[in-house]
């Protein structure tokens, strides 16, 4: 039995519905999430039952569990649906067997294996909810780009299935988490072998106690995804909740989950004769990758300094956390209690072990960052800005180089524009700049030709995805008051009185105090002029979740909605429950400005914006993370100074310069229209935002950044200086 004996869910059938032969093919689509940032193969499980569906999220595989036998003979014998499922398969054989991707064709024979790519979560699609945030659609975004250039890469992470956790929000205004069991019928996964068919390869142990893996396979267009899965019966009851949930609050689980997905996620390879070239660890959650592979060298009869070194060369780090507080640290006494028997392995005594882990000899924990930097010689933050700040932070490491040649560089974070823009404007680009725009998305010469496109059309793509986002959330509003008998009051704080005509500001990120969700009502009378103005109306949506176990968060959250629920802002807040990718696509396609208010130098890079800037919408951001490098006078708004050290003075200059911005500036520019209604220099603005941001912050360009910088020098770099141990 692939699944081993331990209860999974709801897996009571995995067998695939009995399709027509002549759309047989329909299963191996919707299997491979590729139909998920191509909008002709999304509309071909959207016709064959359009209610079913939107009411199962957008997700094909439910989609063909659960349609009706007699709709899909129908879909078989119409000539229309043929046509189009014919199209498709042909444009996915096409990408599956192109010999002639941009990786083959400029890097051939560069690599001996694939690149592994190990992270602690994946944001594929939000029917594989495996994901928390940014840093899980990153890992996405990268694996879907990977394909689409043709970058061998495999990718390793956890099947998590009560992945992260939902949220409703009380009468009261308070978040209640809860989690559902992912039905593994209905999610694109497959079932790939569990550890009897690994064998003894895949096995580890964890405080002497034998644990076994199996593996699900995802395939993200060309990329394979193997994700761990540790709940079989011959696990013991602790540790078969390893891969339950995403982020337990835990530590010893949490140093459990984070063994398995290095060390565990290494063996798995092994065990599928999967050999990579390059080792790619996506924070600091996957470090114990580099020391598995560390104790492979040493037991093939490396010492433990050539086997540090070959380690070295080979991997690839990236950390996306600008604060102390955000690396995962372990006390000293746990990670001895998980590998005592595992430093002698790599030819180590106790000391020298931990020492990997400390930033410095007096550090009371074991860090997962500091032992990512001293395992790789290649190592990057995710922005300019972030790149400096973390060469500051690590400097430690390198007791002895000036801060500015700590070997430690950046390469900006980009988003994957087909999974991200909205179809409307898919649509309008390819008569723009013609059908093949999307292969040359990265040029910033094709970008150039936004200045001949209709001010007009424009406007009229990016009103039509506004009313679609106001559509959407009074839908999930209308669902919370029929199915679970929400009070009214509720239902109007979370969105029901939403304008599709009025300016629309979006705050959607995770709700934590640097974010500074409570900035904007700093002066709540002020505000209240702002938003309750008659002729220029102003409508600002708030979404996030709070981790469960912040309170400080979530008492901003609950006074957020509590303002939210104030009659004197006249409905003109709302915070909307549950932020998930479903929503967040709606939310970055339908926004007209998306409002970023971090504490300087505590963004990394920030993707939301991203992906908000190239359907159009406009930001308003603090320069930190990427709009430190992308704003340029004319395609958004910056708040505030571009430095301000004392916080509490920060608060005051920064709610001063969002009000003033949005009174002198961006409510005035909104609401200027011509005698057609079109706010032409709104609509220039637009523009330039997405001719001056998609080609430069784009995954594809990220990913060939990472290949010529990266990857090229991994394959054959000589060894560089390494941090002090």
């Amino acid at each position: 039995m692939l699944l081993g004996e331990a209860d999974r869910g709801k897996t009571t059938n995995m067998t695939p519905p009995k399709l027509p032969q002549r759309i047989g093919r329909l299963e191996e689509l919707a299997n491979n999430l590729w139909w998920s940032w191509h909008d002709e193969a999304r509309k071909i499980f959207r016709s064959l039952d359009y209610p079913l569906w939107r009411a199962g999220g957008h997700n094909p595989v439910k989609v063909l569990r659960e349609i009706n036998p007699e709709t899909l003979e129908a879909a078989a014998n119409d000539p229309d649906f043929l046509a189009a499922y014919d199209s498709v398969m042909s444009a996915f054989d096409a990408d599956m067997n192109n010999p002639n991707t941009w990786f083959e064709t400029g890097y051939h024979g560069l690599l001996s294996g694939p690149v592994a790519y190990f992270s602690m979560e994946f944001a594929f699609h939000s029917s594989l909810p495996i994901y928390a945030g940014g840093l899980g659609v990153l890992a996405g975004d990268i694996c879907k780009e990977a394909g689409e250039l043709g970058v061998p890469m495999v990718a390793v992470g956890f099947m998590y299935p009560q992945g992260y956790f939902h949220q409703h929000i009380s009468a009261e205004g308070w978040q209640e988490e809860y989690y559902r069991q992912l039905d593994f019928t209905e999610a694109p996964i497959t079932p790939l072998f569990s550890y009897r068919e690994l064998g003894a390869t895949a096995q580890l142990r964890l405080a002497n106690t034998p644990i076994y893996i199996s593996v699900w396979e995802v395939l993200v267009g060309r990329t394979r995804v193997l994700l761990l899965d540790t709940n079989l019966e011959e696990n013991p009851v602790q540790y078969r909740q390893l891969s339950s949930r995403l982020y337990t609050a835990d530590r010893e689980m949490r140093i459990g989950q984070e063994i398995v997905l290095g060390i565990g996620g290494v063996r798995v390879l092994r065990a599928l004769n999967i050999s990579p070239d390059i080792w790619h660890a996506n924070e600091g959650h996957t470090s114990f990758m580099m020391l598995e592979r560390v104790r492979e060298e040493v037991e093939k009869g490396a010492t433990y300094s050539e086997a540090m070194k070959r380690v070295q060369t080979k991997t690839v780090f990236t950390t996306h956390t600008p604060v102390p507080a955000g690396h995962d640290v372990f006390p000293l006494p746990l990670v001895e209690k998980y590998f005592s028997g595992y430093w002698s392995a790599l030819g180590l005594d106790r000391s020298t072990f931990l020492q990997l882990g400390q930033q410095s000899a007096a550090s009371p924990d074991f860090n997962m960052t500091a032992l990512g930097l001293k395992l790789a010689n290649h190592r990057y933050g995710v922005s300019q800005l972030h790149g400096r700040v973390t060469r500051q932070m690590w400097q430690v490491l390198w007791p002895n180089t000036p801060e500015d040649e700590v070997p430690l560089g950046h390469i900006t974070n980009g988003v994957h524009v087909p999974s991200w823009i909205a179809p409307e404007l898919y649509y309008c680009f390819e008569d723009c700049m013609g059908k093949d725009w999307i292969d040359h998305h990265d040029d910033p010469a094709l970008w150039e030709r936004l200045a001949d496109f209709s001010d007009a059309m424009l406007w009229r793509v990016h009103l039509q995805m506004k009313r679609k986002l106001v559509g959407f959330i009074r839908d999930r509003m209308r669902g919370r008051w029929i199915d679970d008998n929400v009070p009214w009051g509720q239902i109007l704080a979370m969105g029901a009185l939403l304008d599709p005509e009025a300016l629309t500001i979006v705050f959607a990120r995770r709700f934590t105090e640097y974010k500074r969700p409570f900035l904007i009502f700093r002066d709540i009378e002020r505000l209240k002029r702002i938003v309750n103005n008659p002729r220029w109306p102003v409508q600002i949506i708030f979404t996030g979740k709070s981790h469960p176990a912040d309170f400080a968060s979530k008492h901003l959250l609950h006074q957020v909605y509590s303002l939210a629920a104030n009659r004197d802002l006249q409905g003109r807040i709302a915070f909307v429950e549950d932020y998930d990718m479903h929503l967040a696509r709606y939310l970055v396609h339908g926004a007209d400005v998306w409002l970023n208010l971090p504490r300087r130098l505590q963004e990394a890079c920030g993707t939301s914006g991203m992906k908000a800037a190239l359907n159009g919408i406009l930001h308003m951001s603090v320069r930190d993370g990427w709009w430190y490098e992308a704003y340029n006078g004319a395609n958004g708004w910056a708040v505030g100074p571009l430095q301000v050290t004392d916080p509490d003075k920060a608060d005051e200059l920064d709610a001063e310069s969002v009000y003033s911005l949005l009174e002198k500036e961006v409510v005035p520019l909104y609401y200027r229209r011509d005698r057609n209604g079109v706010p032409h220099e709104w609509v220039r603005m637009m523009k330039e935002s997405m001719r001056s941001i998609i080609p430069r912050f784009c995954a594809r360009r990220m990913l060939k950044e990472y290949t010529g910088r990266t990857l090229k020098a991994a394959a054959s770099a000589p060894v560089r200086d390494s941090p002090v141990t």
